[in-house]
């Protein structure tokens, strides 16, 4: 195995370990396999290649997140003197990264319990295994983060000097060690009351809330600074003691700003105070999170799926003969019990329901609600159609992928009819309701007036899904790579899906000024996805089998 040098920085603490009577030999040897095992996880399959690519993708994708702290974070180093506005800022976007990917990479991380089948008849201590499984988390947060903030550090240090750049460490170590004992206490709460499949299915939930909660801090946040002129005043209330990225912003305002008031102490102890009473609770409680852990192994089996009404409707409806209806309802299956899909993919419903609010309330800010009302801008809603690129580039993948021989020894026709019926399956499960939530909220707001613009971002939705397959999937069957593979190359053709979004919205915007423009433009969106499916999705015989 590797020596990686993770462990070689690890080895300066070793009489900390030992002080806490861990033994530190296999401690190390356990996150070395761990390193080991996640580094040889991913054979990374790019553009349907069959040649592989070795490597740990986490540590290949640190380049991103050095990209994004150049980009999300660095900018607001350039403030001046405002450390509480900048910081917490930046803060909240530091916490929001590193709590997605918590999210996102916990049950690969701190839920495992693969190795104590293992380990358990072995003379290897629980505190032993707790502490390889906890240095495992921290190896990777500080990869993620060391590569997030370096960039914004080095800026910080430049400019405001080398103290700086020592309170944003310890900043820093702070905001890690609060983001993984909330998480943990998250799952533990959760562990406590279900149990197997309840428990798996329930985990997916609150991941994906996690996700959508944070995104709406950004709201909060915003909402504690008064605008005024070219200056940024910040104006203390009370429950801005449960605003984390504050705790850490007092820091700089404190320590650099010299502000001795009672408020920024307040939160400043916040920010030390808590996060330790919560890691030394955490660290207490962990063998009662060990052991309801086991409950991830209990009760494996999925009872029988039921017979859904509304998929046996929309199937008759939308499909043009019985082997497509079986395979839409095949891929609705999939999408409501996948969940590694649903982890993946529910996030961007959930943001495809917060930022059309979000956008709207921030027009709200700026005129009023009276004159927000009678703009009556449905432009907003176009954020929900960000989901449809991602969610066609996720329909590629699948826990069960070692399956998709079956598309191959199907006898029939038109093999294209796999991701036709997929893809209308993805619109009337995934992004339908969300859009349906979405109107009828829009139509109270506003009026009835709207409702030939929502059948036009509707048609928008369903010209880019087809786009999307184009683009993104191709001739590929769906659900027939492994999920380890979502993180390929495709990235930027996601982002230029999303600019073509863009585009649809802009061209929306400007014949709306026009006389009976919208009708016209709907019948062409109309012809254009009517067209398309059937170029994209015509007969194509199937050379799959013999």
């Amino acid at each position: 195995m590797n020596d990686f040098k993770s462990l070689r920085v690890l080895d300066a603490f070793r009489w900390i370990f030992e002080k806490f009577d861990i033994d530190y030999p296999i401690m190390r040897k356990l996150i070395q396999l761990k390193l080991t095992m996640d580094s040889r996880r991913i054979p990374a399959i790019f553009n349907g290649q069959k040649q592989k690519k070795e490597g740990n993708q986490f540590i290949k994708s640190l380049w991103l997140y050095l990209f994004y702290g150049l980009l999300l974070l660095t900018p607001f180093l350039f403030l001046g003197n405002q450390y509480m506005f900048a910081s917490s800022i930046l803060f909240t976007v530091l916490m929001f990264i590193t709590i997605t990917t918590m999210v996102s990479d916990f049950s690969a991380v701190l839920l495992d319990v693969r190795d104590k089948n293992i380990l358990q008849p072995k003379p290897v201590s629980n505190r032993t295994l707790n502490a390889a499984k906890l240095m495992h988390i921290v190896i990777y947060l500080v990869l993620l983060e060391g590569a997030f903030v370096i960039i914004p550090l080095a800026v910080g240090i430049y400019r405001f000097g080398i103290f700086y750049g020592l309170i944003f460490i310890v900043s820093i170590v702070f905001v890690s060690c609060f983001v993984v004992v909330i998480t943990a206490f998250t799952y533990l709460f959760i562990l406590r009351y279900f149990s197997g499949e309840k428990l798996k299915d329930l985990i997916n939930y609150v991941q994906i809330f996690l996700a959508v909660a944070v995104m709406v801090s950004y709201q909060v946040m915003a909402n504690s600074f008064e605008l005024t002129q070219m200056n940024l005043q910040y104006t203390f209330t009370w429950w801005h003691v449960f605003l984390p990225p504050l705790w850490y912003s007092a820091f700089f305002e404190v320590l650099l700003n010299q502000d001795y008031s009672i408020n920024m102490l307040i939160l400043m102890a916040c920010g030390i105070v808590i996060p330790l009473l919560m890691l030394r609770l955490y660290i207490k409680l962990m063998p009662t999170f060990e052991r309801s852990l086991s409950k991830l192994m209990s009760d494996t089996v999925r009872t029988k799926g039921k017979s859904h009404f509304f998929e046996d409707w929309t199937s008759k409806i939308l499909c043009r003969n019985d082997q497509e209806r079986t395979f839409y309802r095949f891929a609705s299956l999939m999408i409501r019990q996948e969940r590694e899909f649903k982890l993946k993919a529910y996030p961007q419903i959930g943001f495809a329901i917060v930022i059309p609010f979000v956008m709207f309330f921030n027009e709200v800010r700026i005129y009023s609600l009276k004159e927000a009302m009678a703009n009556e801008n449905v432009y907003p809603l176009y954020f929900s159609a960000l989901m449809i690129p991602t969610v066609v580039h996720l329909l590629k993948f699948s826990g069960s992928y070692k399956g998709n021989w079956i598309f191959r020894a199907t006898p029939i026709s038109n093999s294209k009819m796999f991701y036709s019926s997929t893809l209308k399956a993805a619109i009337v499960k995934l992004f339908f309701p969300t859009f349906a939530l979405l109107s009828i909220v829009f139509i109270a707001m506003f009026s009835w007036a709207i409702i030939p613009d929502l059948l036009i971002i509707l048609l928008v939705a369903i010209m880019m899904t087809l786009l999307s397959y184009v683009l993104l999937n191709g001739e590929v069957y769906p659900f027939s790579n492994s999920h380890e593979l979502t993180q390929d190359n495709n990235t930027l053709k996601v982002l230029v899906a999303m600019v073509v979004i863009g585009a649809f919205a802009l061209v929306h915007y400007l014949i709306a000024m026009i006389p009976y423009a919208k009708l016209i433009y709907m019948l062409i969106l109309i012809i254009a996805v009517v067209i398309g499916w059937r170029l994209i999705f015509g007969e194509k015989k199937n050379h799959g089998h013999s």
